[in-house]
């Protein structure tokens, strides 16, 4: 059913009215093809099935382009009392309060933020009921310059190697914007503290043996040329990029789950995939088994302290 500036769409129990579906939200021009928010919405609904299981239980932050990708943004962490009833929430500790996020349990959930022009779904690493032990680590590999991804493909595999050694699994996923995430699942039974020293501990032996091309120098001075490990995510209330969500650039680009052979792709890019064929790339099932597959990290540790530099 369809109207002027109306457009209504049925997702399991739920109607989900977008409104001005025709609205422009990723402009054309320089090679970029034009994307409206009712193409937002189409993505979304395509994609629900493989998107949902990495966002079920989670709180969200929302990223908002009332205006599309040209206009002013805003991060929504808080979820406004005018969200419908069925949509979820997840109160959890703040300094000083509490935050109550939303979370994204269903397709017509996924469709109300896509009308809300919520074009990007930050997720937490944690799960509402256990929101200090996170069942993900993420390291973000963030080249010096946008013209310089085979460092991001060189560090991918060396990361990758590394959590090899260590015998922990772990998936490959383009950001979207300029890098790659190398994505760990874990049983839940560390907290963030835990988490990120450890994260940290891997980033240093990897610029230990590198130290020329890699970096965990968090200020952009002391940087350089080198690619940037960043561990910093894997701590409360940070979130990462949520697999399948769409980024705020030309051309709709989507943050894709990819198989780690696909490195060998010399085309490859952070926005190799957009609204256009990542639920095709998603069909492939590239993370076939790997999210369940959820470790501790005491046998890692382990062997990652018999690799460390004294």
């Amino acid at each position: 059913m369809t109207g002027d500036d109306v457009r209504t769409v049925r997702a399991g129990k739920h109607t989900v009215e977008v409104h001005r579906p025709d609205k422009v939200l990723f402009p054309g021009g320089d090679g970029a093809k034009e994307y409206t928010k009712g193409d937002l919405v189409d993505y979304y609904r395509s994609v629900a099935p493989f998107m949902l299981p990495h966002l079920r239980g989670r709180p969200l932050m929302l990223e908002r382009h009332p205006d599309g990708v040209t206009g002013p943004r805003f991060m929504q962490k808080n979820t406004p009392d005018s969200y419908p009833e069925w949509i979820g929430r997840v109160e959890v500790p703040k300094e000083g309060g509490t935050v109550c996020h939303t979370v994204c349990d269903d397709t017509a959930t996924l469709l109300y933020l896509a009308d809300q022009a919520s074009l990007t779904l930050h997720r937490w690493l944690s799960r509402a009921g256990s929101v200090e032990r996170p069942d993900r680590m993420v390291f973000d590999l963030d080249p010096a310059g946008d013209d310089d991804f085979a460092a991001v493909h060189e560090a991918a595999r060396q990361l990758g190697e590394l959590l090899d050694e260590l015998k922990l699994p772990s998936a490959l996923m383009t950001t979207g914007s300029r890098g790659l995430h190398v994505i760990v699942p874990l049983n839940g039974r560390h907290d963030f503290d835990e988490v990120r020293e450890f994260a940290k501990d891997v980033a240093d032996t990897l610029v230990a043996d590198r130290p020329d091309r890699l970096t965990t120098a968090a200020r952009k001075k002391d940087r350089g040329d080198r690619l940037y490990l960043d561990v910093q995510r894997n701590a409360y209330a940070q979130t990462a990029v949520a697999p399948f969500t769409v980024r705020a650039k030309p051309g709709a680009p989507v943050a894709t789950p990819m198989a780690w052979d696909q490195l060998d792709d010399p085309d490859l890019d952070a926005r190799r995939w957009t609204i256009a064929d990542a639920v095709e790339q998603a069909r492939s099932n590239p993370w076939a088994g790997v999210m369940a597959k959820g470790r501790a990290l005491g046998p890692a540790r382990r062997r990652l302290n018999a690799l460390m530099p004294s």
